[in-house]
């Protein structure tokens, strides 16, 4: 989910979950991307996914430039964003 340019957002996900699973899918259809980032394998993402969501390892979560973060969101929330960042 990771492009050579400018991410628009980082994802934080697990392998295991479905929730990220159907959103990196509507996301790649309609051509956005951004960084992922496996809490599983990052416990310091992991902490932030906590900090940011109440103690709770939450995902997918997703933190935009302006320091912004979604928990759980959907695709209409994802585009809405971005273009409120655009």
């Amino acid at each position: 989910m990771t492009n050579s340019g400018t991410e628009q957002f980082t994802m934080y996900t697990t392998p295991w979950c479905g929730y990220c699973k159907r959103l990196k899918s509507q996301l790649a259809r309609e051509g956005i991307t951004g960084a992922e980032v496996d809490i599983v394998e990052d416990p310091e993402a992991a902490d932030f996914v906590m900090k940011v969501n109440g103690g709770n390892q939450t995902v997918p979560t997703l933190v935009f430039p302006d320091g912004a973060a979604m928990t759980n969101p959907s695709l209409a929330q994802v585009k809405q964003k971005l273009a409120e960042l655009s």
